[in-house]
């Protein structure tokens, strides 16, 4: 029975070859350490936010990690199987430049109706600037969270409609790339 469990089964193999930008070589090696970290085949949300708190040990990541939580339980059963977790991984580690942008709209679109209001674009930068702690010097025109949504709104939100569709995001994001450099957390890991 756990000899079964330990190889990615062909079909999910042969699905995720699709599905990602990783080979059947780097799908085997993630599956294992995946198993090996959630030998229960998921990844809980206590156990996601303690990976964060490893890379930022400095701020406090909860909040940020479970707003990323979030997105990558598409399914919304409350844990990350491997599907999840290895898409998720390959978008914000390798995918396209639209990939990621389209995988951060999703992050800042908490509520997930399409727009990002000024409040969840607040709410995902207070729980960033948790995060990053003491640890950035920030310019003086974004040293809180509430100035730095404010300029993001002022460059992004052409119809001043307080709220910003995929397309305000991904041309804004173009002009300023620190809006998905969270993403980046993933570079290393790959």
């Amino acid at each position: 029975m756990g000899k079964s469990q330990s190889k990615l089964p062909q079909n999910e193999l042969e699905y995720l070859l699709k599905a990602t930008h990783f080979d059947k070589k780097e799908l085997h090696q993630w599956y294992t350490g995946f198993l090996k970290d959630c030998p229960s085949g998921n990844l809980t949300k206590p156990e996601f936010q303690k990976i964060y708190k490893q890379f930022f040990p400095f701020g406090d990541p909860t909040s940020f990690a479970d707003y990323v939580f979030s997105v990558f339980d598409t399914d919304n059963s409350g844990t990350i199987d491997f599907r999840e977790f290895i898409c998720a991984l390959s978008v914000t580690s390798r995918g396209s430049m639209d990939e990621k942008l389209q995988w951060a709209f999703q992050l800042y679109d908490i509520d997930r109706d399409g727009q990002i209001s000024y409040e969840e674009m607040l709410r995902i930068v207070e729980a960033i600037y948790k995060m990053v702690g003491s640890m950035v010097k920030l310019p003086e025109d974004e040293d809180t969270p509430e100035k730095r949504v404010q300029k993001i709104f002022a460059m992004m939100d052409k119809d001043e409609n307080g709220s910003l569709s995929l397309d305000e995001f991904r041309e804004g994001s173009q002009k300023d790339q620190t809006i998905v450099s969270a993403l980046s957390l993933y570079d290393g890991l790959v």
